[in-house]
């Protein structure tokens, strides 16, 4: 099977805007293609995991893959998907946040002899003057087609800054600027984006008279892949120090049942063939999927050793309700009181929860337990000697925390 009938086999192409070059590009190894990652945060997620997965299965298969970095669109903030507008980040918090972004990619893609490019956006947007984008890039776009875009429309009633209106037509002068500079061809991205891809593609058209040299691919990164990367708490880091790896292999070993072949499809690369059999499992045969998913994944994302050191603690908390390799948090004396801490501080600090009051509904909920027996006491101390010793806390029947003095 070629790589452009295998992405589709997964399920991973939505929407593409010409099949046929799209295709023959692909599957001969002459796509030049870009995915953007705007550095909001010091770490990828896994939000961004199908991305990568899918950018280093086209690399696998001889295509070109330009990770762009969005020091430049960092600056404004896409409101797709968002119900306001991002607090604005410094520039040395974006610089900080590139930096981040590069090494984690750099598992993924193989950036060595011209194998893939590492670009950053603010190469030439942040030298681009006001007069000269309004001149030159202003006259192709339309106001009113740019208006019924879903990334603007759900915006309207709450209010859209003008800075953010803009967004848009930095991201299609993205593509402008790399199809110029690198000859890219393709340009990836979730169905959030679908209307900068256009706008995009559009503008190379008019600008440069181009035609079907510039495609764009619509991925179901936006629908699929961020949803899968939120839970109660947020985000489910990729960096090993947010997320720890255990943490990681424990979140998609209790993913549901519903989505866990969908997953092992679309982000594993075990062969078809074999995911192909597993379509058929149900029952019990379910949890043995999870437990490929999670094994699979936790590898790619942080390395085979840690794998098996999460796999290994998730077996012995399923049969004992403890593990050695459980994730560990460090309190110090000065964050008891006169030798005690609450059960409601407790948790928070064992990053269970993010404040009180959502311990306190967990808690009323029996959700809540401390070395194996249920938590109902909302008043509860635990004391210096109990936490010297080590005690388990559990949120529900999979989430635990071992916490020390």
């Amino acid at each position: 099977m070629k790589i452009y009938e295998e992405l589709k086999a997964r399920g991973l192409i939505a929407q593409v805007t010409d099949e046929e070059v799209v295709r023959n590009l692909v599957n001969e190894g002459k796509a030049i293609f870009y995915i953007g990652f705007d550095p909001t945060a010091d770490s990828l997620h896994v939000g961004h995991f199908m991305a990568l997965c899918l950018m280093k299965r086209l690399q696998m298969a001889g295509n070109t893959p330009i990770a762009l970095l969005g020091g430049g669109t960092g600056m404004i903030g896409d409101p797709s998907g968002r119900s306001d507008m991002r607090t604005m980040m410094t520039e040395e918090t974006i610089n900080h946040n590139i930096e981040c972004f590069k090494k984690q990619i750099s598992k993924f893609i193989d950036f060595s002899d011209g194998k893939a490019i590492l670009a950053n956006n603010a190469d030439w947007l942040t030298k681009l003057g006001y007069i000269q984008v309004l001149r030159d890039i202003g006259p192709h776009f339309s106001v009113n087609r740019m208006l019924t875009a879903e990334c603007y429309k759900q915006r309207m009633e709450k209010g859209l800054s003008f800075l953010e209106f803009n967004y848009m037509i930095l991201q299609s002068y993205d593509f402008l600027q790399l199809f110029e500079k690198y000859n890219c061809n393709l340009q990836f991205g979730g169905d959030d984006q679908w209307s900068n891809m256009l706008g995009g593609t559009e503008l190379i058209r008019r600008k440069l008279g181009k035609d079907a040299s510039a495609m764009t691919i619509n991925l179901l990164l936006n629908s699929e892949g961020k949803k899968m990367g939120k839970t109660q708490k947020g985000a489910v880091w990729l960096d090993p120090n947010k997320t720890s790896p255990f943490e990681f292999y424990q979140y998609w070993r209790n993913i549901a049942d519903a989505d866990v072949l969908k997953c092992i499809r679309m982000l594993t690369f075990l062969p078809l063939e074999q995911i192909d059999e597993m379509d058929k499992w149900e029952g019990s045969k379910l949890n043995e999927a999870k437990e490929i998913l999670a094994y699979e994944l936790t590898k790619l994302v942080h390395n085979e050793e840690e794998a098996e050191k999460a796999q290994k603690a998730s077996r012995e908390i399923f049969s004992k309700g403890y593990s050695t390799e459980m994730p560990t948090v460090k309190l110090i004396e000065t964050d008891l009181s006169e030798g005690t801490i609450s059960i409601l501080d407790l948790l928070v600090k064992s990053g269970l929860v993010t404040s009180k009051s959502e311990a306190r509904r967990a808690i009323e909920q029996g959700g809540v337990s401390i070395e194996g027996s249920k938590v109902t006491d909302m008043n509860k101390q635990v004391t210096s000697q109990e936490l010297k010793n080590g005690v388990v806390l559990s949120r529900g029947k999979k989430t635990f925390k071992k916490v020390e003095l």
